[in-house]
């Protein structure tokens, strides 16, 4: 979710998040912030502290069990340290990088699947167990490589959202660094054969010229 009234910089935000496959809400004040809040759960909050009504600094501590990513010019040391100390889990400063603040938004949703991710994800009938590695499928285990499963994962953590290429390559890096770009075709295609043997169903879709996602 993205919580700004620039409405260059929150276009650009939007239209970079989703290239790399995220669901993007937004909202152009506190007041509109908290209304939204109030009917959905993102994973994640870019939130700028100069807005309309209700200010970032006010915000903040009403964001309850989301991460929140400060993304603001103010540049005051003593700023930064009061927001992190009140709930604020990093601090960016404009005008950003968008690859480092891509980087920052990676590891925190990273941070929150590791601290209170499902041992078990689930998509229809197909079963991942994120501590064994092993997907089931109707009730038949398929033993899956480091690489199948940090991308069976990704694909299982957001279903209905496209993951482009590079996406995939950025993040599944830390947990399967071997995966290259040449590579990683082979190994889609790999896990799309070890799901479908056993009934016969593709799991996987490939989106032609953009990415991949989880076959309806």
């Amino acid at each position: 979710m993205i919580i700004d009234d620039d409405m260059n910089i929150g276009n650009m935000l939007e239209e970079t998040l989703r290239a790399e496959g995220y669901g993007v809400l937004r909202a152009y004040s506190g007041t509109e912030a908290l209304l939204v809040l109030d009917r959905k759960k993102p994973d994640l909050v870019l939130l700028d502290l100069m807005l309309p009504g209700l200010s970032g600094e006010e915000l903040l501590p009403k964001i309850k069990g989301i991460p929140v990513i400060i993304v603001s010019a103010k540049i005051d040391i003593d700023n930064k340290v009061d927001l992190l100390m009140n709930g604020a889990a990093d601090y960016v400063t404009k005008p950003f990088v968008m690859k480092e603040l891509l980087a920052r938004i990676a590891v925190q949703l990273r941070m929150r699947a590791d601290a209170d991710g499902p041992q078990e994800m689930v998509y229809d009938d197909l079963i991942l167990n994120t501590d064994t590695h092993i997907a089931t499928v109707a009730g038949t285990d398929v033993k899956l490589t480091r690489t199948e499963f940090a991308i069976l994962k990704l694909l299982m953590r957001r279903p209905d959202q496209v993951v482009t290429k590079s996406a995939v390559l950025d993040r599944i890096a830390e947990d399967t660094p071997d995966c290259t770009e040449s590579s990683l075709k082979q190994h889609i295609s790999n896990l799309r054969r070890k799901l479908k043997s056993v009934n016969g169903r593709d799991y996987i879709e490939a989106v032609w010229g953009i990415g991949f996602k989880m076959a309806k």
